[in-house]
């Protein structure tokens, strides 16, 4: 149909031959910037971007990879997140997000196909005052248009729309691994809030029964009232620490219910125990997180559209040029006079050209250039967000996995002090208050050690996000040696 369209205006209109081709050949759109030129277009000139992330965290070197659920060897964390993926309605809103701009897409692709359509009329007249005859008409007709998209206007829009429907699926894709690393840290939050809560009574039950010794001796003089008072304070200041830790592991439950999309009862429960921190990560995690990390391809992506839209909003101050094509039947009663055929056909072209729009064209390039600036300014603060995620995140892992190593120290060096306190206590060498404080101290480093493990943890987490996935070196070709 298009063919016969051009041969027909070649014939009909004179158009030579080179002109058309010449028409074909400068519909091409220009390519939109690579990721490098995007990030060197982005970043300011002092920004310097290292070839690979240096860190002390590890001593080896690997690539990044997906499946980082596993690593941390919890079925239940697994099974939790598979949960929160199906149900989450956060996700819901992006999937729906992603299926609108798929619909932008086609639409903004539309105008490069012809336009068809059936047309049909059906007229009674009568002239009183004229005095012309009654005549009644009827037609149908289908109807071909389509506009030769010499400056690549078109091109450009719908390449635009597919660019803009790729970021959205991106950004659906990181919302996906958003919410796997919420759910996990939700999961870890909760398993230390339980075991938070079971050292509470653990410690309560510790409290209690210092009381009933004390009693003892009370009544046989062996302490002083004060003593006895103190016994009975730190049991009180004991189950408030218990309702606390309570509230706390309510509130994580609660926390983690809502991103599952459960009633929040707090009925949930984590794990036994936290789980062991995966192995140290390798180090030498590479710059090209920003060729993986979803969120920053949809950011290069969301740059690629403004930069077509740019491209289509300059096209359009440039003349148009459509075809047309149409066929029908008409059957009036003046034909029939006439003795004129009913059929009929038409093939024609159309051209317009703005010559004054009160600035409105060169407003839209304008705006189209304001936007394609504030998308490559996103794209340079999410670059820079990025890479200092990384660096935060490796740094963390080793300030982190020192402090826990220091608190396991504590914990044992305290409990020490307390059996050797609890021993003087009972033969009189030392009062009680050296009693409770030292079980105090003890009581501190084993809260601190449990929110450690979970920082350590939840911060593993984060890395992963950070980078996109998982640390696995790649698995070696089929031929090759590991």
């Amino acid at each position: 149909m298009i063919l016969t369209m051009l041969t027909v205006l070649m014939r009909t209109y004179r158009i030579p031959v080179a002109l058309v081709l010449l028409l074909g050949a400068s519909c091409s759109v220009k390519t939109p910037p690579s990721v490098p030129e995007v990030v060197e277009e982005a970043l300011p000139e002092t920004t310097a971007i290292p070839l690979d992330f240096e860190s002390a965290a590890a001593a080896a070197t690997g690539q990044v990879r997906d499946g980082w659920l596993k690593t941390f060897g919890d079925p239940g964390l697994e099974a939790i997140v598979a949960e929160a993926i199906q149900n989450n309605l956060n996700l819901r809103a992006a999937v729906a997000k992603v299926d609108a701009a798929a619909g932008f897409a086609t639409q903004a692709g539309a105008e490069l196909k012809p336009a068809i359509g059936v047309g049909g009329q059906a007229l009674n007249r009568d002239g009183f005052s004229s005095g012309d005859p009654y005549v009644t008409s009827t037609g149908v007709s289908l109807n071909v248009s389509w506009e030769l998209d010499i400056w690549g206007r078109v091109r450009a829009q719908a390449q635009a729309g597919q660019a803009a429907f790729e970021a959205a699926q991106y950004e659906l894709e990181w919302a996906y691994q958003s919410i796997a690393a919420q759910t996990a840290k939700t999961w870890f939050l909760v398993t230390e809030a339980q075991l938070q809560e079971r050292l509470a009574e653990e410690a309560l039950g510790l409290y209690e029964r210092t009381v009933e010794l004390v009693e003892v001796k009370f009544d046989v003089g062996q302490v002083t009232q004060k003593e006895l008072s103190l016994a009975r304070a730190n049991v009180a200041t004991g189950q408030v620490a218990l309702r606390q830790a309570r509230r706390g592991r309510q509130q994580a439950a609660r926390a983690l219910e809502l991103i599952l999309g459960r009633y929040p009862a707090a009925d949930i429960e984590g794990a036994i125990d936290l789980v062991a921190t995966p192995p140290p990560i390798p180090v030498g995690v590479p710059s090209e997180l920003l060729e993986r990390r979803p969120d920053m391809l949809a950011a290069e992506r969301a740059v690629a559209a403004e930069f077509l839209q740019l491209e289509s909003a300059r096209a359009a101050r440039l003349p148009r040029i459509g075809l047309t094509a149409g066929t029908g039947n008409s059957s009036t009663d003046l034909n029939d006079v006439l003795q004129l055929g009913s059929g009929y056909w038409s093939v024609g072209a159309n051209f317009f050209a703005p010559i004054y729009q009160g600035g409105a064209l060169q407003a839209q390039v304008e705006i189209e250039t304001a936007g394609q600036e504030t998308a490559l300014a996103n794209y340079g603060m999410a670059a820079l967000k990025a890479f200092g995620e990384v660096e935060q995140g490796l740094d963390n892992e080793t300030l982190l996995r020192e402090q826990e190593a220091y608190l396991d120290v504590a914990v044992r060096e305290a409990s020490e002090a307390l059996r050797i306190a609890q021993d003087q206590f009972d033969v009189g060498r030392v009062d009680l208050l050296s009693v409770l404080q030292q079980q105090g101290q003890v009581l501190a480093a084993r809260v601190q050690l449990l929110n450690i493990r979970d920082q350590r943890l939840q911060q593993r987490v984060d890395l992963h996000l950070a980078v996109g996935g998982g640390f696995e070196a790649p698995k070696p070709e089929e031929g090759e040696k590991p």
